[in-house]
């Protein structure tokens, strides 16, 4: 999935809007920007500090859009394209310059050996032989005309064009083949990830779902960061989690994590008890492994759970990136938590109860999480990416607006040199009226 287009830029003092939760004692707001709300969650709004937002699109967006600055590397990359299945018949084209305005005695043999062998990078078979005898003809053509045909040194170079050509051709067809197979891979990298993080429903009842996976290769399509959402008796929960390490075995890591998350949502009737399953599932698929990954396999997580009714949130987080809740005015929060704790699969180094965080999620309010690929995005300077500071003040028109203008956010950022995958999840409570303020967070260990 590649990024949609940018809507809309950023307001003046842009670095202003952090947040102000790391300490005690720092000025801040409550959790919209108007409170004295204590502990991590003490707010302080930044470059919207006014109380101005604006909005981010008017409408649903193609995920499958570019943005402007995928839109202008393409448009490059057309004239480059372009350029190049010219390469071949210019290079035949200059080797015949060549000759007739050197004086004999000067090859110009390379320009037409050259020819067919970049057309057999570049080009289909048909298009390869074309080139490899055009080379040869207009070599002979050339000889003749002149009256050197019949030098001995006009022949070697005939004849090493003739082979040349030929070792072209059979370039060409090793290469089709490989770029054959390579495409079959890549029609089942897209089939697994479509089965192992399939597209999320649009939503369930008041609440509107969305999701995004961008690979850092534009040529991969699945890795270790996940996402999944499951309805059951307690209300909707999801996941978004990134397991430790690349390759399949992060994948397998990933099914495993999914698969048992899926059916525990549906079974414990607490958070808590979801990430004890998940800690399970994760140990018995580490005792399958050898080396490194048996010993320091993990998998960072935030499971999230929304009422049935979508007045309340609550949060687990297990040593992941904090989510971002956005409020329906455009302020936003990261709701980090209070106590820190060990990813998921290191439960043999101890157990301690889990943090339950819950805050209100109030009519228009999002809930944004992501791995860390969104925070560990780094521009030209080396700073980090803060998603809180690039989305405060920001208003969207449902979670798909969100997740594309936040994924181009991070791409712009960053130059287009994203360096980690990105899985984004995004959960909205449909605008309904409402006079109550949202209430502040509250802590609890499960028991």
């Amino acid at each position: 999935m590649q990024p949609v287009r940018e809507d809309g830029e950023q307001g003046e003092g842009q670095g202003a809007g952090r947040h102000a939760g790391q300490g005690a004692g720092q000025d801040g707001g409550g959790p919209y920007g108007n409170g004295d709300g204590p502990g991590p969650y003490r707010y302080r709004r930044g470059p919207y500090g006014n109380g101005r937002a604006y909005r981010a699109g008017s409408g649903a967006l193609d995920p499958a859009t570019r943005s402007r600055r995928s839109d202008v590397a393409s448009a490059g990359e057309r004239r480059v394209g372009w350029a190049l299945r010219w390469l071949p018949a210019t290079l035949i084209l200059v080797g015949a310059v060549f000759y007739w305005a050197t004086p004999q005695g000067v090859t110009s043999s390379p320009f037409f050996e050259s020819a067919p062998l970049v057309a057999a990078g570049l080009l289909s078979l048909r298009a390869t032989v074309v080139t490899a005898v055009a080379a040869v003809v207009v070599d002979v053509l050339l000889e003749v005309f002149n009256g050197t045909a019949d030098y001995s040194e006009s022949i070697i170079e005939m004849i090493s064009q003739c082979v040349i050509g030929a070792l072209a051709i059979g370039m060409n067809v090793l290469i089709r083949r490989n770029y054959r197979r390579l495409a079959s891979v890549r029609h089942v990298a897209v089939a697994a990830q479509r089965a192992v993080l399939p597209n999320p429903p649009a939503g369930f009842g008041a609440l509107r779902v969305a999701a995004r996976y961008q690979a850092a290769d534009a040529d991969a399509r699945i890795g270790g960061d996940l996402y999944a959402v499951q309805e059951g008796p307690y209300g909707v929960r999801c996941i978004v989690g990134d397991v430790r390490g690349k390759g399949l075995e992060a994948v397998e890591s990933v099914a495993v994590v999914i698969g048992a998350f899926r059916e525990a949502a549906e079974e414990e009737p607490g958070l808590d008890g979801v990430a004890r399953r998940l800690e399970r599932a994760l140990q018995r698929e580490e005792t399958g492994r050898s080396g490194l990954d048996r010993v320091e396999g993990f998998t960072t997580a935030v499971l999230a759970e929304v009422d049935r009714d979508g007045g309340a949130l609550r949060l687990l987080n297990r040593g992941h990136p904090a989510p971002v809740l956005l409020g329906s005015d455009g302020a936003a929060r990261m709701l980090q938590p209070y106590e820190h704790a060990l990813p998921l699969g290191m439960g043999d180094l101890g157990t301690w109860p889990d943090e339950l965080t819950e805050v209100a999620f109030p009519p228009g309010a999002s809930l944004v999480l992501f791995t860390d690929g969104v925070t560990e995005a780094r521009n030209q300077e080396g700073v980090f990416y803060d998603p809180l500071e690039h989305l405060d003040g920001r208003v969207f028109d449902g979670p798909h607006e969100l997740l594309d203008t936040l994924l181009d956010d991070v791409t712009r950022y960053t130059g287009g040199r994203v360096a980690d995958d990105m899985a984004l999840f995004a959960l909205s409570r449909s605008r309904k009226p409402s006079g109550q303020p949202p209430a502040e967070p509250s802590r609890a260990h499960a028991p």
